[in-house]
């Protein structure tokens, strides 16, 4: 009788772009959910012609709130709109902020098994059709019985927790640290880093008719330190957390194409980055900001590997205090130039399950910049207390120390 083969292979990123980021509501407002995932699909095939749409093995999409616009299984649906062959599957994933990351981990781990040889990993989110929490019915029992505390349910609220647990790291370090990220972000858009990545989305407007969205709209540039720590404390009396040292609501889509080695180089498409491996982990829902400590922990055991062997960081920033505890953890440097190079989500939003995705193009160009880097990792925290990290290699490394 025959054997079944189960070799492993490596897994690599051919090219990942996404939709400039909106306010909720905001710059599409009159767009669809759907619209604006399948218009980021398209335009990262358009630009990958190598990629031959009917050799994709599947397309993972997420979406944190799977309802309307967002819901019908909209990594299938997506892709029959955006005019891929019938004949490529699709389907949807929910880890909340991290289901853009899921879908890369699932799509990924089944091209490392050999499953498949190409496929397409994103999300969505329009958190202006669907406010965070849009049509979900809590169980009581979460509450009733004490199986997490209250404040688990409102995430502002764990970020508050997250500042008792740790006091020394302050609103003042918060609103320095939301500061760099804008004053970062700024940067990178006047030396043309972020645009690169962005498709262009038509956009409907009651009032101004049609247009085209090509930049986010959430930076603001020129943000002083007075400013931030001017604003109020919704979550708490005289707290610590503000929409200044936070990520805003945000409307946006995201894209990533992974193949097998064999598979890039046959086809011929140049590799942005290689998975190395990855890690989900849980904590105290009410903290649910630190989850990516345990998270990174477990992902660099898996890889061997140490958290001094990681060059460039992209953290994403949904709120400044839990990047401060990662940071702090592991004894980085609030303003350490390895993290986030071009700023992250309290500067362009962070359209919940989109924003795995938008870490990784972040990386995969910070990997261009720094051949001298062998190794960066991705890494997000999660609602009801867990964290996600996948570590990645750079193709261009050149095994030169900066």
């Amino acid at each position: 009788m025959a054997q079944p083969s189960h070799t492993l292979h490596d897994v690599v990123l051919i090219d990942a772009a996404r939709t400039p980021f909106g306010k909720a509501g905001s710059l599409y407002a009159g767009t669809r959910a759907d619209d604006i995932m399948i218009r980021c699909l398209r335009g990262l095939l358009e630009r990958n012609p190598k990629v031959i749409p009917s050799e994709i093995d599947d397309v993972a999409i997420a979406a944190a709130t799977q309802v309307g616009d967002q819901g019908m299984n909209i990594g299938r649906s997506v892709s029959i709109l955006a005019g891929l062959p019938n004949t490529v599957p699709g389907y949807s994933i929910d880890r909340w902020c991290a289901g853009a990351l899921t879908a890369v981990t699932t799509i990924g781990a089944a091209i490392a098994m050999g499953q498949y040889d190409l496929g397409i990993a994103g999300g969505v989110e329009h958190m202006g059709n669907h406010p965070m929490g849009d049509l979900m019915d809590p169980n009581p029992r979460y509450l009733a019985e004490r199986l997490v505390d209250p404040d688990a349910m409102a995430m502002g609220n764990t970020a508050e927790r997250l500042h008792d647990k740790f006091p020394h790291l302050t609103k003042e370090r918060a609103d320095r640290y939301a500061l760099e990220s804008q004053n970062k972000t700024a940067a990178a858009y006047q030396a043309g880093k972020i645009q690169r990545d962005l498709i262009p989305v038509a956009v409907r407007s009651a009032e101004l008719g049609w247009g085209m969205a090509t930049v986010d709209e959430p930076p603001r540039p020129g943000t002083t330190y007075e400013a931030l720590a001017a604003l109020k404390t919704p979550f708490r009396p005289a707290g610590r957390v503000t929409a200044g040292n936070a990520a805003g609501l945000n409307d946006g889509a995201t894209a990533a194409i992974l193949a097998s080695a064999e598979k890039a180089a046959q086809i011929g498409a140049p590799v942005k980055a290689k998975l190395i491996s990855f890690a989900f982990a849980g904590v105290e829902p009410e903290i649910m900001g630190y989850g990516p400590v345990p998270s990174t922990i477990k992902a660099l055991k898996k890889a061997g590997l140490t958290i001094e062997d990681i060059g460039l960081f992209e953290i994403n920033e949904a709120f400044a205090i839990q990047v401060l505890s990662f940071l702090d953890h592991f004894g980085i440097a609030d303003n350490d130039p390895r993290v986030n190079l071009y700023g992250g989500a309290i500067a362009v939003g962070h359209p919940l399950a989109s924003s795995g995705v938008r870490l990784l193009i972040n990386l995969a160009r910070g990997f261009e910049e720094h051949p001298e880097v062998r190794y960066g990792i991705t890494t997000m925290c999660i609602g009801l207390g867990m964290g996600g990290t996948i570590i990645w290699e750079n193709p261009h490394f050149n095994g030169k120390k900066a």
